[in-house]
């Protein structure tokens, strides 16, 4: 009996020391795919605050727990069983659907630049006139959860694309990780942008110079920081939309395009070796933000053009 005993516990500490090296795994794995998906993320940051803008102040944070709360239903009920369904039965699907994803983020960023040359709507100027409507609230957060939708999709697809080789259960794993972690990361900092100015406001209104020096550095830096917010969320879209695009020439062997800006990184590279990664990275975005401009650009064109006719 005691053998058999010694054999149980011996079984017990060999699953559960399987168990947390598989959740390990998924948790490296998870860090991954959300890196992977960093200038999905930080558009979808940048993008979120001009949702609550215009609404009350005591409605702000209210608002973008609804819109979390949307966020996480998006990726939990809706892609994250449709991406594994896609890691099933249809895997080679999975390098198109992240091209289409990625040219209609190229488009969209394409459309914000030109929205800014020709002199298109001022964040900060909406912000000046506040509603409190329930139809103003309600079309906001429709509108916020339906773009939403679109992001979460590209950071579900990147996401999976990482992780496509593990077992589907991994996977499923991996993807709710990344879904909830995204999520409160962006919504923790949306939540702490918006409301950047009202607590500026309030330390402004303290006894210590220094402290209100702080509060009126805050409600300053505001508009500046939604403006910071606008170039970095359309500079991501770019790369990141470009990125997926040249990464899916490269899964289908037309080369051309990647193999340049893989050669142009390479050589870069080696000229500066102490920053050999950084420069790697640097230019392949760039790279994939010129492919990202041209593609958005010619879509923009055509649609342009399609509707004059």
């Amino acid at each position: 009996m005691p053998s058999g005993l010694i054999a149980l516990l011996d079984d017990v500490a060999g699953i559960v020391k399987l168990t947390a090296t598989s959740l390990d795994d998924v948790a490296a794995a998870a860090g991954r795919a959300g890196t992977k998906a960093a200038g999905v993320v930080i558009d979808d940051t940048a993008v979120t605050p001009r949702y609550v803008m215009g609404l009350t102040p005591d409605r702000e944070l209210p608002i973008i727990w609804k819109i979390a709360r949307g966020s996480l239903r998006n990726k939990l009920f809706f892609l994250l069983p449709a991406a594994l369904l896609l890691s099933a039965f249809a895997p080679w699907l999975l390098p198109p659907l992240l091209m289409l994803g990625g040219a209609f983020l190229c488009f969209e960023a394409v459309e914000k630049l030109l929205e800014a040359v020709q002199g298109g709507h001022d964040v900060a100027e909406e912000a000046m006139t506040t509603h409190s409507s329930k139809e103003l609230e309600d079309q906001k957060v429709s509108g916020a959860i339906r773009t939403d939708f679109i992001l979460s999709g590209e950071i579900m697809a990147i996401a999976l694309g990482t992780v496509a080789t593990e077992p589907l259960w991994e996977q499923a794993l991996i993807l709710v990780v990344v879904a909830v972690l995204i999520t409160a990361g962006v919504y923790g900092v949306v939540g702490f942008i918006v409301k950047m100015d009202d607590i500026g406001l309030h330390l402004a209104d303290r006894s210590a110079a220094a402290t209100r020096a702080v509060g009126r550095g805050l409600v300053k830096a505001m508009p500046v920081l939604m403006q910071i917010l606008s170039v970095v969320g359309t500079a991501a879209m770019l790369w990141v939309g470009g990125g997926l695009i040249v990464h899916g020439l490269h899964e289908f062997h037309w080369d051309l395009i990647p193999g340049a800006i893989h050669h142009v990184a390479e050589g870069a590279a080696h000229a500066l070796p102490a920053l050999s990664a950084a420069i790697d990275w640097v230019v392949n975005a760039i790279g994939g933000a010129i492919v990202g401009l041209v593609i958005g650009g010619i879509i923009v064109a055509a649609l342009h053009l399609f509707k004059k006719h």
